[in-house]
């Protein structure tokens, strides 16, 4: 630890970024599934999702960039646990994660799909959205031996993944009869 006076300490920067890790989770949930989820069940409580998903996917931002402040903030106070945590090829995964997360909030605003067109915008949240969900895959997969919370974030990465490609695939099979 360095002489400067840290506010937190390393179990409390832990505690952050694991409810980060799990509000993340579930905040991205939501969004990245709130379209598809209208598709397969319209109702109510779908239509709210799909009305409010940028606003979901802003929540997530927020969440997850209070989550990489916590973890950098641990780097900072024990720079040993940190690197026990984790390894380079994990920095490398999530780090690329963040910058398709920068990217895809910074084009969620009213003039956004205009300057970047359509086409772009679609792209892009559309490869920074499966990214993301693969990072989420991998980051609680390698926990499930760590208890009964990491199998129900692995379901719930499962199943939103499950729920986007059968809404894509029932998107596409009305496209093909039309």
């Amino acid at each position: 630890m360095n002489d400067t006076m840290t506010l937190l300490d390393a179990d409390s920067l832990r505690l952050i970024i694991r409810t980060t890790a799990r509000t993340s989770l579930a905040l991205f949930a939501m969004a990245f599934s709130a379209s598809a989820l209208f598709t397969l069940f319209p109702n109510a409580w779908t239509a709210w999702l799909r009305r409010n998903r940028r606003s979901l996917g802003l929540s997530f931002a927020a969440s997850h960039f209070i989550h990489l402040v916590a973890l950098v903030a641990l780097a900072r106070v024990d720079n040993d646990l940190f690197w026990k945590l984790t390894n380079p090829a994990n920095i490398v995964l999530a780090g690329a994660a963040y910058v398709l997360l920068a990217a895809m909030t910074a084009t969620s605003f009213d003039g956004a799909v205009k300057w970047l067109g359509l086409r772009r915008w679609r792209l892009l949240h559309l490869v920074g959205g499966w990214y993301i969900w693969i990072t989420f895959a991998v980051a609680v997969g390698k926990r499930l031996p760590q208890g009964p919370i990491y199998w129900v974030m692995m379901a719930l990465v499962l199943a939103v993944g499950t729920i986007r490609l059968v809404a894509m695939a029932r998107r596409s099979g009305k496209e093909v009869m039309a």
